[in-house]
């Protein structure tokens, strides 16, 4: 009877997830294995690959160097939250997830205003040196709109638009993880001599390896398909593999190495999702370094 019920109950998601989840994965394999000029299947689109490998690696790096902007940001904050009040820790909480309620493209969009080379901060750098300037002395010499800096379409402003956009999904695993820590395990660190950096190396950080690792998953997968951030954000030259594929679909009219790019992505999210559930488990039994 349990096992009857354990059916039952289990059939709608298994109803959504074929649905929803295998039928479309089917479809972009399907798509991947075709030939776009004879509609066979053909391994073509899976041999031009190697084309775009230099752009995967080139997403991968700012994946990776987003991540771990996110992880050095969001490691304090995370930590503070979690050595707050209750109630100050679900005000914190809910100003982290703030950002999360408008939409993506807005988010960027703000930020191409405030970069931009008539944006709000270069505006505010040449009214500042402007009032230098009005000061005399030394001053006087200061040539007009200096202070003006290059401050969007570069490496940097593509890395901040994803730093911005996913800081929230490296933060809230980790103040999930810090904030479980059982605190008994830090006064017998400090019963036993150490002091708050000794205690926060052998101790509060191997216990938060889960969150840390469960956060630059989290970041890396969306960061590593993004397209939009490096197209408002970034130089033409920016090219990232999201950019790729989204062009094949509208503007190369080629959907098969789109769908066969796509499998790359997933089988990279597959990857990092593996190595989370390997070397992430977030047991009471984690080590104590």
């Amino acid at each position: 009877m349990k096992k009857r019920n354990a059916v039952l109950f289990s059939t709608p998601y298994l109803i959504w997830m074929v649905l929803f989840t295998l039928i479309p994965l089917g479809v972009v394999v399907y798509y991947a294995l075709i030939d776009p000029g004879t509609g066979e299947f053909s391994l073509v689109n899976v041999k031009q690959l190697g084309t775009y490998m230099p752009v995967l690696w080139t997403s991968i790096l700012y994946s990776l160097v987003s991540a771990a902007v996110c992880l050095v940001i969001g490691y304090p904050v995370a930590y503070y939250i979690a050595h707050r009040g209750s109630v100050a820790q679900r005000f914190l909480y809910m100003l982290v997830m703030l950002p999360m309620c408008m939409s993506f493209l807005l988010r960027t969009l703000a930020w191409v205003g405030l970069l931009n080379d008539q944006g709000i901060i270069n505006n505010l750098l040449v009214a500042f040196f402007d009032w230098l300037r009005s000061l005399g002395g030394i001053f006087a010499g200061l040539p007009e709109d200096f202070g003006r800096l290059k401050l969007i379409r570069t490496p940097g402003a593509v890395v901040l638009g994803m730093v911005y956009n996913y800081l929230p999904y490296m933060i809230l695993p980790l103040y999930s993880t810090i904030v479980k820590i059982d605190h008994r395990l830090i006064e017998a660190a400090e019963d036993l001599g150490c002091n708050g950096v000794q205690t926060f190396r052998r101790v509060v950080l191997p216990l938060s390896v889960p969150g840390i690792l469960s956060g630059m998953t989290m970041v890396f997968v969306p960061a590593v398909s993004t397209f939009y951030i490096s197209q408002k954000m970034g130089s033409p030259s920016t090219v990232l593999i999201g950019d790729v594929i989204e062009r094949q679909f509208k503007q190369g009219n080629n959907p098969n190495l789109g769908a066969a790019l796509s499998i790359v992505l997933m089988l990279l999210v597959f990857v990092c999702t593996g190595i989370m559930n390997r070397f992430g488990s977030d047991d009471e039994g984690s080590v104590i370094a």
